[in-house]
């Protein structure tokens, strides 16, 4: 087992995660893929966020 992410890595992590899709979402054609691989991307950020804060 892992040790948990800190405080600030979550946030760091959530930030970087953030700034991506915002730069993503400026600079393409937003479309049925696009949404689906945020999504994706989305869970896969959140949760081992949520993992490591839930223990």
């Amino acid at each position: 087992m892992r040790k948990p992410l800190s405080r600030s890595q979550a946030v760091c992590l959530v930030l970087l995660w953030v700034s991506l899709c915002a730069l993503v979402l400026t600079s393409a054609r937003i479309d049925g893929p696009l949404v689906l691989s945020l999504a994706i991307s989305a869970l896969l950020v959140a949760i081992p966020v949520w993992k490591s804060f839930r223990h």
